[in-house]
């Protein structure tokens, strides 16, 4: 005998204390990371920017190599800092809402991948810094998640943040004056790989119709569903439990 499970029966209801806890995690995550990458930026101006020169990425140099993660901290003066310190704290807001661990590995991920392309790529008279490159990442991120998921409110998060910031893609293709073009690059297509490696693979578990992944539960009649009726449900369910 089989048995017919619906998408809104397989799929957890969302808690509304969890996501409110989730992304109190996520305020004082991002807080610290601007607190660390501006005591950084005193430091480094205090020694003349020594850091910058020291632990920037140099290309194709193999001991500059670690430097891929060190760069993002640092910035070539204040202005540079302060342009960046904004979108990095609402990306990183929103990358990290969902899960802190999980936002930790796409962090190390975008770094990874966009100082990979500088070093890579740029040419080896030039020193690359800023997080301008892993602010790409997480955008990506975050436009693509909820696609993923097949989570209404990311999507929508996502809907309006790629519409709002599209424009910050000119300056991931070649032609901007002193602007790595190639770190925001690697970083945004390391966010979007995020956004498949990162996915939330419960939801998807239980999403997928496998048989076995469902609970058993009494057969129903065949016959067609209500068209609309779940969907419905599922968006008022979401929108109330955000307080929207």
């Amino acid at each position: 005998m089989t048995s017919r499970v619906t998408d809104r029966e397989r799929r957890p209801e969302p808690d509304p204390a969890r996501m409110v806890a989730e992304a109190r995690r996520a305020f004082f995550t991002m807080f610290g990371v601007l607190c660390a990458v501006w005591a950084v930026q005193v430091v480094n101006w205090v020694d003349d920017y020594r850091l910058t020169l020291d632990f920037g990425i140099r290309a194709q140099q193999p001991d500059r190599l670690p430097d891929v993660l060190a760069a993002p901290f640092l910035h070539v003066n204040w202005q540079h800092l302060e342009g960046n310190s904004g979108p990095l704290f609402v990306f990183g807001f929103l990358a990290a809402y969902r899960g802190v661990k999980k936002f930790a590995g796409l962090t190390l991920l975008v770094a990874l991948t966009s100082g990979a392309a500088v070093w890579l790529f740029e040419r080896d008279s030039v020193v690359t810094v800023g997080a301008s490159g892993v602010i790409y990442g997480y955008f990506g991120y975050v436009v693509l998640r909820g696609l993923i998921d097949r989570n209404l409110i990311d999507s929508l998060i996502g809907l309006v943040m790629g519409a709002s910031f599209a424009y910050i893609l000119t300056t991931a293709v070649p032609g901007t004056p002193g602007v790595s073009w190639l770190a925001h690059l690697g970083g945004l297509v390391g966010g979007l790989a995020g956004a498949w490696l990162f996915r939330d693979r419960g939801r998807s578990a239980a999403t997928a119709g496998g048989g076995s992944a469902a609970p058993a539960l009494p057969a129903q009649p065949a016959g067609p569903a209500p068209a609309g009726d779940g969907s419905r449900a599922a968006l008022l369910k979401e929108l109330d439990d955000l307080g929207l």
